[in-house]
């Protein structure tokens, strides 16, 4: 009786878990477009920078005021040989996500986010020389089939928000491939992520965002005739960016991989849904078709991986399969198996 009341607990958490993590990250999409189509305040680096701002103040709080996660040390070297670099690439992979959004529909964005899977495995096959084996690759056709039916039938389309898009899977995909060695060590989750990035990416975004956009918020900021609630918005969209990073670390530690594959795909779904019904932005019959073909091949490629990660070193590989990886030419592709969602 115990074990089943156990086991339901574990499935309402899990349940839990998915939806607040749903929720979080699709308000926070939603937020920012609203940010810069609806109040008109047309500058992502300075929200990015808002949100590395916020992010680093809520690490500080979780981590060392109600300390609910314990602090993972790092070294003061390796915080400027390891963990500089990394935070530059995630704060460029923050600012394409948000300059995507400045221009294109989220449905085409979150559409074409979902091409970090096969980004990262051709990046590690051209420049790592690793190999894969040819599920993996096979996984990959109905992605990169569906996003080039979605750009080719997006009546909304705009190439400087699907490059700087784009961008952001290739910064996205360097940043999961750098990290095994840059990090190599430490056991980061996503809270300590924040607590040791943020800091660094807010001092590398302040000086662009003030050069760049400071003027122009400055202009903002007098000629708004709704300043009060609009910076409420933008100051709110960044405490629910670190709060996203907060549920990741939930859902992660609620959840199996093959669940949090198929979830990350649903959420996919969710927002695009939802920005549709506030946004209203036009979408095609062949636009959702290829939306849908891309995450179903995200979900297979999900699939894959998995069984490919549980399959044991020295089982026998079938006929078809032109070789047994050795020494660092791994089988799998360098993500890690619950991939982080930032926004």
């Amino acid at each position: 009786m115990e074990e089943s009341r156990l086991c339901q607990w574990t499935v309402i958490r899990s349940v839990l878990a998915i939806f607040q993590w749903w929720g979080f990250n699709v308000t926070v999409i939603i937020m920012n477009k609203w940010i810069f189509q609806k109040l008109d305040f047309k500058y992502p680096l300075s929200v990015s920078c808002i949100h590395f701002i916020c992010s680093a103040i809520g690490a500080y709080v979780v981590i060392k005021v109600l300390k609910l996660k314990p602090l993972i040390q790092v070294d003061p070297e390796d915080r400027w040989r390891r963990i500089f670099p990394m935070s530059f690439i995630f704060c460029i992979n923050i600012v394409l996500g948000n300059v995507s959004l400045r221009y294109i529909p989220v449905s085409f964005m979150q559409t074409i986010k979902s091409f970090t899977p096969a980004t990262t495995v051709i990046l590690q096959w051209l420049i790592w020389k690793k190999y894969f084996d040819w599920r993996i690759w096979a996984s990959l056709i109905p992605i990169v089939g569906g996003i080039l039916l979605t750009s080719i039938t997006e009546l909304s389309f705009n190439m400087f928000g699907f490059c700087a898009a784009l961008f952001g899977c290739l910064a996205t995909s360097t940043k999961t491939i750098l990290a095994e060695s840059l990090l190599h060590g430490y056991k980061f989750d996503s809270i300590n992520t924040v607590y040791y990035m943020a800091p660094f990416a807010t001092m590398i975004l302040a000086v662009p965002a003030l050069l760049l956009e400071g003027p122009g918020v400055i202009a903002w900021l007098h000629t708004c005739p709704t300043l009060f609630s609009s910076l409420v918005i933008i100051f709110g969209s960044g405490v629910l960016a670190f709060c996203l990073n907060f549920s990741i670390f939930y859902v992660i530690h609620s959840t199996t991989a093959v669940t949090f594959n198929v979830a990350g795909n649903l959420k996919v779904a969710v927002a695009v849904t939802c920005s549709w019904m506030i946004f209203r932005n036009p979408i095609s019959m062949m636009n959702a078709v290829g939306c849908g073909i891309t995450l179903v091949g995200c979900t297979f490629y999900g699939y894959v991986r998995h069984l490919l990660s549980q399959q044991a070193p020295g089982t026998p590989r079938t006929p078809r399969t032109p070789r047994t990886p050795r020494g660092k030419m791994e089988l799998i592709p360098l993500v890690n198996e619950k991939l982080d969602d930032k926004v």
